[in-house]
Formats: C-alpha cells, sequence, structure tokens
C-alpha cells in the first residue's frame, strides 16, 4: 500500500472514531500512531474518560477482533490464555483459547492483577505466543494491548515490573473533555435514546497489516536517527534521573516516528516527527531519584528537558 493510500484510509478511521468518541483529537491521534507503529499503548487516568469506548471504537474502525479482560485480585494465567479442559464427547483435552487470542485486547485496570497474571500477559506482549502444558501457541497478528491504570488508587494494586512498563510502546492520558465536548456527548446520548454506538468499519484486518508494513518503508534520515539515539541518552545523563532510557526508547522513537510520518502522509521522517511522540514514547522508561521525585519532578520533565538542550539536526 502506498502512502497516499495508507493516509486515506487512517483519516476514514479517525472519522469512524469520531462518531463515537467527541473531541480529544490529540490522544486519538496518539492512540493511531501507537497501533500503527504496531505497539502496546498503557493509559493512565480517571475512570470514567472513555478509555474503554476509545479502545473498543478502535478495533470496530480497523476490523480487528476485540476482546476485554477485567483484571481482578483472583485473576489467574490460565483465565487469560486459556487451558485444556476434558471434553467427554471425544474422550480427551481440547484446548479452550483464552482472551488474550484476538487483535486487540483492553486490559483494564491490569495493576489490580497479581505479578504470575502479569508475567502471562507479558509473554504474549513480548512473544507474541502463549505456553502452557508444555505447548507454545502463536498469536495471530496483529496482537496489540491496550491496557488501563487508575492512578488515584492504590489500595489492592501491584505495581506493574518495570521491565513489563518498558514494554510499553507510550504511556497516554485521555484527561476530561471541554464543557463544549461534554455538551456534545449529552446531546449525542440524547439523540441516539441508547448507550451503544455502532461505528462503520473503515478497515479490515489485510488491510490494517499493509498499514503497518507501509510504515516499516518510512524512510529515516541518519542525521534524524542520531537526533532519536541524543534525546535518549539525554534522558540517561540527566541528574534527575536514576534510570533514562533504554535502547527500547530509541526503537520506540523510530517505530512512532515512521507512523506518525504515515499519517502526515510524507515517506520520510523529520524531527518534528520525533518532537511530537517523544513524551508518551519514553517518559515512562525513567526512574527518577528520590529528591527530585519529591520535589514533582516526573519523567515528562525530564524528556521535556532533554528536547529543549539537544540539538534540533538540519535534514533536507
Amino acid at each position: 500500500m502506498e502512502v497516499p493510500e495508507a493516509r486515506e484510509r487512517l483519516s476514514a478511521v479517525r472519522a469512524a472514531v469520531h462518531q463515537a468518541v467527541v473531541g480529544r483529537d490529540a490522544v486519538l491521534d496518539e492512540v493511531l500512531t501507537g497501533l500503527v507503529a504496531d505497539g502496546h499503548l498503557l493509559i493512565e487516568d480517571r475512570p470514567g474518560l472513555g478509555k474503554t469506548l476509545i479502545a473498543r471504537s478502535f478495533a470496530e474502525a480497523l476490523g480487528l477482533d476485540f476482546r476485554r479482560i477485567q483484571f481482578t485480585a483472583d485473576l489467574l494465567p490460565h483465565d487469560i490464555t486459556g487451558g485444556e479442559l476434558y471434553d467427554a464427547a471425544r474422550a480427551s483435552l481440547t484446548f479452550r483459547p483464552g482472551p488474550v487470542f484476538t487483535h486487540l485486547l483492553l486490559a483494564d485496570e491490569i495493576n489490580r492483577a497479581p505479578p504470575k497474571v502479569q508475567s502471562a500477559l507479558l509473554e504474549a506482549m513480548q512473544e507474541y505466543q502463549v505456553t502452557g502444558d508444555g505447548t507454545t501457541r502463536p498469536l495471530e497478528r496483529p496482537f496489540l494491548v491496550l491496557a488501563t491504570q487508575n492512578p488515584l488508587e492504590l489500595e489492592g494494586t501491584y505495581p506493574l515490573p518495570e521491565a513489563q512498563v518498558d514494554r510499553f510502546l507510550m504511556r497516554l492520558s485521555v484527561g476530561y473533555p471541554t464543557p463544549e465536548e461534554e455538551r456534545e456527548i449529552l446531546r449525542r446520548r440524547r439523540e441516539r435514546r441508547q448507550d451503544a454506538v455502532t461505528l462503520p468499519r473503515a478497515l479490515d484486518r489485510a488491510g490494517f497489516l499493509e498499514i503497518q508494513a507501509a510504515a516499516e518503508r518510512i524512510e529515516v534520515d541518519p542525521a534524524v536517527e542520531a537526533y532519536a539515539v541524543d534525546l535518549v541518552a539525554a534522558t540517561r545523563s540527566d541528574p534527575r534521573a536514576e534510570v533514562g532510557a533504554s535502547p527500547r526508547g530509541s526503537l520506540a522513537l523510530l517505530k512512532l516516528s515512521r507512523a506518525r510520518a504515515l499519517m502526515d502522509g510524507r515517506t520520510y521522517v523529520v524531527p518534528d516527527d520525533l518532537k511530537r511522540i517523544a513524551v508518551p514514547g519514553l517518559a515512562h522508561r525513567l526512574l527518577i531519584k528520590p529528591e527530585p521525585w519529591i520535589r514533582g519532578v516526573r519523567g515528562v520533565d525530564v524528556v521535556r528537558g532533554a528536547l529543549e538542550r539537544v540539538p534540533v539536526p538540519k535534514v533536507r
């Protein structure tokens, strides 16, 4: 698929999602960028802001299978991966796939699951496979996880391991709608006379895979690659950071900038593409030292500082 056609189809996806989600242009663009870049996304925000609606809307518009898991403290690994059950009719064991066997998985309140469940999900996220009962089963591509967590409630939660947080390509925040957007939400609900929203399908699985392949063909100038490396290195040298971004952060900038260029209809990456996705692509990968943390410094501040310090290359 060529870049102009990919851009047109992605615009149709955005238009379809907007039939269910009012406003939120910035976060919807970030979600679509992450999906095109074939990455898992972590949405951290308060309840009731439309995280589930956004995930379901993208699945419908992209023509992908969708499953949702409500993570709780009593969840077990086989509840998400599936397992072998005895089939009396055949007098044999039959594998029943769990909800992880889908294209777009919503992991709701992921930090409420115990470590064993998170480990099972981590294998699926990283290796695109599920191992159980001595058998490894591959997951059909695309396999994308949209995980949510509530930053306000800590009781009954299990902090995500740093290794798992680093597997998320981006960390996003939805935010509250403006008063105008909230009035539009009420108007649409009043006219619909039901909660459910049916969206048109703008793509199918094969078309989405073609768009992901087109993003891999976007050209990246060596100077832009060096800019990505310098940004990541700047997070490591910041005196406020205990741990900076790993090379996985550089790879995230590469993948996200290519997807961003494709969505803008370009066959090449420019430095502004990296600047637009640097904060959601890098901030969650950093650990801040205790004293700056107490003063309110977060990973976002370190990444923004890197963007200010690192010279922007001039490319044709």
